[in-house]
């Protein structure tokens, strides 16, 4: 029986090579429901190609979510708006397949102990997380050592240090992988590598000092676990988001895919570094949150999301990113993470701060 499929944010990069993995496996899937915020014309195309329920506008995610059944709900919506349909996609029982970062910063507790309550799984769909998943099954969670996620660098990986005439385009021409804007930007700031550790501190449950960072510009090595024996288990493949979407969708099988297989001999070297704590300060900023506790993560997130989308409209410049991030979690209120509540408040009070 074909399993039922509901893809949120079906119009952007992840969505769209989900359907391209469903699309390919057409006796393996069926799309019940797609929806994007906006893009109205290309969610109903893709409704129409598919056989599904086409959602678009205000709260279509979650309007989708609640009025559909189905197996696996793929988030891959931006930023905070993953979080109710997430929630909302595990109080049907569904599992999710979560390629939206902020659902796990801002409210990973809530999110891992609500989806363990409901007995829903978490599935990750990022690269990153997809092979530390891949990597750990059959292990039992007390081997894990250490996670060690890897980076590409983004664009300005060997730039000159002064960043701060960098234009939008720039910024938006990753070397590796081709992403929406919203997490393009971040990749270049290495503010997504540092959500990435949050996101694995609760994915997996793993104390986020035992989740290192390093730089793999080939983006082959995809990430490491090291086991309390010694052993260090990684998983390659070219970089092609659509073999972690199709194993998020398809765990725990395998399906046969037309990807581009591995060449290590035509590849020759791949090659590593520590990040540097001066071009990306934005993993400081992350560490800086996670030790201050509370909804600091929450706020770090809603800042990076005003942030960025300040910078993508000219309002300001590429290295004022971080220092907007850095001025809101020096300014925030110490706001506990008891409540969903909470995660809100901590949201509308970056937001009301930054718009003043």
């Amino acid at each position: 029986m074909a399993k039922r499929i509901i893809i949120l944010g079906a119009t952007g990069s992840i969505g769209m090579n989900a359907v391209d993995v469903v699309r390919s496996h057409p006796d393996e899937f069926s799309v019940v429901a797609v929806a994007a915020h906006r893009s109205r014309e290309k969610c109903e195309e893709l409704a129409r190609v598919l056989g599904a329920k086409a959602y678009c506008g205000e709260d279509a995610a979650v309007r989708a979510v609640e009025g559909n059944d189905a197996d696996i709900c793929l988030v891959a919506t931006v930023g905070m708006s993953g979080l109710k349909p997430t929630l909302a996609a595990i109080e049907k029982g569904m599992d999710v397949a979560l390629a939206t970062k902020e659902v796990m910063v801002m409210a990973g507790e809530f999110v891992t102990r609500r989806a363990k309550e409901r007995g829903v799984r978490l599935l990750p769909v990022d690269s990153e997380h997809s092979a530390l998943f891949q990597c750990m099954q059959g292990s039992p969670r007390e081997s894990v050592e250490r996670l060690v996620l890897t980076a590409s660098g983004g664009p300005f990986l060997d730039e000159p240090a002064d960043l701060s005439s960098v234009a939008v385009e720039q910024a938006l021409n990753h070397p590796r992988w081709k992403m929406g804007p919203k997490v393009t930007i971040d990749s270049s700031t290495m503010m997504n590598k540092g959500f990435e550790i949050l996101e694995a501190r609760w994915l997996f449950d793993i104390p986020v000092g035992k989740i290192d960072v390093v730089v793999h510009p080939e983006s082959i090595v995809h990430s490491l676990v090291t086991f309390s024996d010694g052993a260090t288990l990684a998983q390659l493949s070219p970089p092609d988001m659509r073999v972690a979407i199709q194993y998020a969708l398809t765990w725990p099988n395998r399906l046969p895919s037309e990807r581009a297989a591995l060449d290590l001999a035509k590849l020759g070297s791949l090659t590593f570094r520590a990040p540097d704590p001066v071009r990306f300060p934005c993993l400081r900023l992350v560490k800086e949150a996670c030790d201050r506790g509370g909804c600091a993560a929450a706020v770090l997130a809603a800042a990076d999301e005003w942030a960025v989308d300040a910078f993508l409209n000219g309002k300001i410049k590429y290295t004022d990113i971080a220092k907007t991030v850095e001025e809101c979690l020096g300014n925030a209120p110490d706001i506990p993470c008891d409540s969903l509540d909470a995660v809100w408040e901590a949201n509308d009070w970056t937001w009301k701060y930054l718009s003043r």
